[in-house]
């Protein structure tokens, strides 16, 4: 027993704490840049001020994760986000496709207390900065309230992620708040003073059907009065949890004191839709619906962002600008909301899209005036209006690898953040990067220790595609429909395709590409086909005299006509696509982007993927076999498909698929990394929506290393994920490694981006 009849003044315990980076908020950008920093043999605290990791997309909030694949309701083609937020999504789509926020709170957990080096502290709130100069943080102090326990957390380097930039802001970090004015970067998207100044928060509900009649008394604080929301009549029994996200509030009050007023205006509204949808009578299938659970804390979109050396602007999103030191990637939209929220009249949100994905420089991931402070999240160096984009999670959360990866690379150097960029450090941090699986655009990884390079690469097959067959009933033209070819330099082949029509018409077809490398916004029409179709079977040629003149996909377009039938086929096959002008309202996508003139928008049409079982390519044939799937891929420094599938894709009718490695002499080989296909298409939300599968069809599952004597030195049975790293127990000494694998389905060739190996 403990007893104490003391008066005297007590103090907290009062804990310790050295390590190499200190990281403040446990949302996925403080997961995710622990984890990277973890992973380079940095010792990392990570301070959570809740019960939870994961921010706004825990189960405190539930909010999808999302980023550039932006719901596959814009053109950027193979744009999920790589690395440790990939590796997240996809083990969450493995073990929890039904979208539960509780299994993703777990999952998050898992990860972070897997790394050995980092230190985590939940419910644990950063309150003070000490500073050894005026431009240099020493330590933090921070309280945890379940244990009643203060901390000193002191480290050479900090990475803010806090969301509201908590530590940036008592350091005395510059930042900006609320939007900046036309004439400041000539963006104009800009928002006028009657827009407003700041996003608001949202605060979300679930309901559960309980089978029997329920009824629902609202609390006193409940809206009554539902005309005061300009959009009522958009409430209905159906949507709830984040596909209510236009339920916002807050964007003319401080966005960061004023939480907790805005929590409870937020809490008035959604106990008041609750009471409007089971009590107003207009909603009978809601009779036995119940509230399963609202949110205690709202979700925030925008308070502070912090000055780096570099501000991202609405030019650099919408033109797709290029930068030295990029170092991860964005393709949400601009999308930007009237400050009154729920209470405006104006839409919901304005979203406009760009071309294609857009380039991050480093040089906004660092404050600008605080000489250890890096900055991770939706706090980066950016303006108003491209925070609209940089703002979602999935892209906060990658930006937020590269602070991780740069702090590694800091402790490493002995110098600063801006250093890095000052002593052109940054082409090394891009090749760290793109070893831990990040892909930036235009940068290809040239990893001098990577034995690969200095290896020759044969395989016992290479696809030499030729055909899509046709293996599905003729479907109808309802929507037009593209096919993405990738083509070598030099002049077109032919593609023939078959039509099927009960009546005469007319089909129309194109042959396009894209004004920008790496981008898939079809915008550029090289070829165009008029056929006259008769009733049955049609053999259409699409035929063209134009020479491309560099490696790029194509795309066969086939215009609307419910007359006309076309076959597609089954066939999935790594960098092969098929795409669709669709509307997907859920992003502002209506087929076509046409912007008011003079915001700084380009005009163009949406092309886009569908989710599976849809989306089948289209079947057709080709003059020439395409020679794009050869296993010198594999080291070609990118692991997605771009211009290119950059990938080993393997005969289908190959037995037993093979790739070797063979050096001139024996190598010491510890470590081996692969990189598979888990379609990176396919945007993961995280909570709410389900999947069609927890493997992705062109995940290689199953595959064996051996070494030239024929020894097996590891096997892999139901991989999922897209990386696989290899840490032997014993270094493997030989001079050629031999990778078999197995076709993942009948539909769907074995195919590998990447595989390095180092000693």
């Amino acid at each position: 027993m403990i007893r104490s009849d003391s008066t005297e003044k007590r103090s907290f315990p009062n804990i310790k704490l050295e390590a190499d980076l200190i990281v403040t908020g446990g949302g996925l950008s403080g997961i995710c840049s622990a984890i990277t920093a973890a992973r380079q043999g940095l010792k990392v605290v990570l301070a959570q001020d809740r019960s939870v990791l994961g921010g706004n997309a825990s189960s405190e909030i539930r909010l999808w994760i999302l980023g550039a694949t932006s719901h596959m309701g814009n053109n950027n083609r193979w744009a999920r986000e790589g690395g440790v937020i990939d590796e997240i999504l996809v083990e969450n789509i493995y073990r929890n496709p039904e979208g539960n926020p509780i299994i993703l709170d777990a999952i998050l957990l898992d990860k972070v207390v897997a790394e050995s080096n980092i230190t985590l502290l939940l419910n644990t709130t950063v309150y003070e900065v000490e500073k050894t100069q005026l431009n240099t943080i020493s330590a933090l102090k921070a309280y945890c309230s379940q244990n009643q326990t203060e901390y000193h957390l002191k480290a050479p380097l900090f990475c803010d992620a806090s969301g509201d930039g908590v530590v940036g802001f008592l350091a005395g970090a510059a930042f900006r708040m609320g939007a900046e004015p036309i004439e400041e970067f000539n963006e104009l998207f800009a928002p006028t003073v009657s827009y407003g100044e700041l996003l608001g928060h949202s605060l979300y509900f679930y309901t559960k059907d309980t089978g029997k009649p329920v009824r629902f008394v609202p609390p006193s604080f409940a809206l009554m009065d539902i005309t005061q929301i300009p959009k009522f009549r958009s409430f209905n029994s159906q949507e709830y949890g984040c596909k209510l996200w236009w339920i916002e509030y807050g964007g003319r009050m401080d966005t960061v004191h004023d939480t907790e007023k805005i929590k409870w205006e937020l809490w008035k509204i959604v106990y008041g839709v609750w009471n409007h949808i089971k009590n107003s009578g207009n909603f009978p299938d809601a009779e036995t619906l119940t509230l399963e659970w609202v949110g205690m804390i709202p979700g925030k979109r925008e308070s502070r962002r912090f000055e780096g050396d570099y501000i991202l602007k609405q030019q650099d999103v919408i033109e797709q600008r290029t930068h030295q030191d990029a170092v991860a990637f964005g393709g949400w939209s601009l999308d930007l909301h009237p400050s009154d929220g729920i209470y405006s009249a104006q839409p919901g949100c304005t979203q406009w899209h760009s071309k294609g994905i857009y380039q991050i420089p480093f040089r906004s991931l660092y404050s600008r005036n605080i000489n250890n402070l890096f900055l991770a999240g939706r706090i980066i160096s950016a303006s108003h209006v491209a925070f609209g984009s940089s703002r979602v999670m999935a892209t906060s959360a990658y930006v937020s690898q590269a602070s991780g990866m740069a702090a590694a690379l800091c402790t490493q150097l002995g110098c600063t953040p801006a250093a890095l960029y000052d002593k052109g450090q940054v082409s090394t941090l891009q090749q760290l990067l793109t070893r831990s699986g990040q892909y930036i655009p235009g940068v290809i990884a040239k990893d001098e220790q990577d034995l690969v390079q200095q290896a020759t690469i044969t395989a016992s097959s290479e696809l030499l595609l030729t055909t899509l067959e046709e293996d599905t009933p003729p479907q109808s033209l309802d929507i037009a429909v593209a096919q993405m070819i990738p083509v070598q330099a030099g002049k077109l082949p032919a593609f023939t395709l078959y039509a099927y029509c009960d009546v005469p018409t007319t089909m129309h077809a194109e042959i396009r590409t894209c004004s920008r490398t790496g981008s898939y916004t079809p915008d550029t029409t090289i070829a165009t086909f008029e056929f006259s179709v008769q009733p049955g079977k049609n053999s259409l040629q699409l035929i063209s005299d134009m020479a491309i003149e560099k490696p790029q996909y194509v795309f066969i377009m086939l215009h609307k006509n419910p007359q006309v039938k076309i076959c597609r086929s089954e066939k999935r096959i790594t960098g092969i696509l098929s795409v669709f002008n669709t509307i997907n309202a859920a992003v502002s996508n209506y087929g076509k982007q046409v912007a008011p003139d003079g915001i700084g928008v380009d005009n163009f049409e949406f092309w886009c993927a569908q989710r599976r079982p849809a989306g089948q390519n289209i079947a057709l044939r080709l003059e020439h076999p395409l020679q794009s799937f050869g296993p010198a891929n594999i080291s070609n420094g990118v692991a997605r498909p771009t211009t290119q599938p950059n990938a080993w894709v393997a005969d289908p009718n190959d037995a037993d698929p093979t790739l070797t490695l063979t050096w001139k002499e024996p190598r010491h080989i510890k470590k081996m990394i692969f990189s598979f296909d888990t379609d990176f298409d396919h945007p993961m939300e995280s909570v709410l929506m389900q999947h069609p599968e927890n493997v992705m069809v062109f995940c290689l599952r199953d595959y064996a290393v051996f070494d030239e004597k024929g020894r097996m030195v590891y096997e892999k049975k139901g991989n999922y994920q897209t990386r696989n790293e290899i840490v032997f127990p014993d270094t493997v000494i030989t001079s050629s490694l031999t990778i078999k694998t197995t076709h993942p389905s009948p539909n769907t060739p074995a195919a590998i981006f990447e595989i390095r190996c180092f000693e």
